[in-house]
């Protein structure tokens, strides 16, 4: 990792996040991740940081979320952890796990989160590894809603 940089992300990482998500079966157009990161860097509740080359490329990112629920109070969630195919399984990804427990360590939250879907069966000795216990098994629910009608 000695080529890396890691940082704080920048809107202009939009499209190599993107790329990288794809990788997970999250295809999402550029545009579309350049707006979700502009919202993500205009709340403090979240966090972005990025792994990456001087070129541009990035190998890998971790968001992480300050999440409040009134069942189980304040918490730490990682809501994703990509690191390029081509770079797994050399301890990229453990350093974004520490990096986002840091930043929730930082802001007084002291119980972290992550979900990891059942069919990523690689994902789950990995969290295991790093001290995760699992605590349930969930069924998540969608439903897509109409736009609101204009009145007038």
């Amino acid at each position: 990792m000695n080529d890396t940089t890691i940082r704080a992300v920048r809107r202009t990482d939009a499209l190599e996040i993107a790329r990288l998500a794809a990788e997970l079966g999250y295809p999402t157009p550029p545009e579309e991740m350049g707006r979700r990161v502009a919202t993500v860097l205009e709340n403090p509740n979240h966090h972005i940081v990025v792994a990456g080359y001087d070129t541009g490329r990035l190998r890998g990112w971790v968001h992480i979320e300050h999440r409040v629920s009134l069942e189980s109070g304040d918490r730490a969630e990682l809501m994703g952890l990509v690191v390029d195919a081509t770079d797994r399984r050399g301890g990229l990804g453990r350093s974004l796990v520490r990096i986002a427990e840091e930043w929730a360590s930082a802001r007084g939250l002291f119980t972290m989160t992550v979900r990891s879907n059942i069919a990523r069966e690689a994902s789950h000795p990995f969290y295991e590894v790093l001290g995760y216990s699992r605590s349930k098994t969930q069924h998540v629910y969608t439903k897509a809603l109409s736009a609101p009608e204009t009145l007038g």
